[in-house]
């Protein structure tokens, strides 16, 4: 399987802006700029995306730990905090904030055990390599 995406870009750093679209047309080219990424308005950025996969792959693979185990999952939702050092222009690490509904039959503790094995594992997880670190609510 691959999965595409595609990038344009036209003008200077500051001043420029492009588009990124994605192969399932969900991004259609949607405008990302400098202002975008290291500012305020309207549009994307690079930084935000993988954020927002980060935690889509990561809550997913939560829900598949959970119903490989039998149970399935009532409520996952995850905030995914990517910092960046703009001074040295690079990514410094991701938190995972995961906010969950009681799931019968699940104590707090395997669950935790559950999420903590998806934050390894999911495939986004993998491809980063930066600390990712985990923090759970289970109610």
């Amino acid at each position: 399987m691959k999965r595409t995406a595609n990038a344009h870009w036209k003008g200077t750093l500051k001043e420029g802006k492009g588009e990124i679209s994605s192969q399932s047309t969900v991004l259609n080219q949607t405008p990302y700029s400098f202002k975008t990424r290291f500012e305020s308005g309207i549009g994307t950025n690079p930084e935000e995306l993988i954020a927002a996969a980060h935690a889509g792959c990561f809550t997913m693979s939560v829900g598949a730990t959970l119903e490989r185990a039998g149970f399935v999952a009532k409520d996952l939702n995850t905030e995914a905090i990517l910092d960046v050092d703009l001074a040295n222009l690079m990514i410094t690490g991701i938190h995972l904030d995961l906010k969950a509904s009681l799931i019968d039959g699940v104590s707090a503790e395997a669950f935790q055990q559950i999420a903590e094995g998806a934050k390894a594992n999911c495939i986004v997880s993998k491809a980063l390599s930066v600390p990712i670190t985990l923090s759970v609510s289970y109610k």
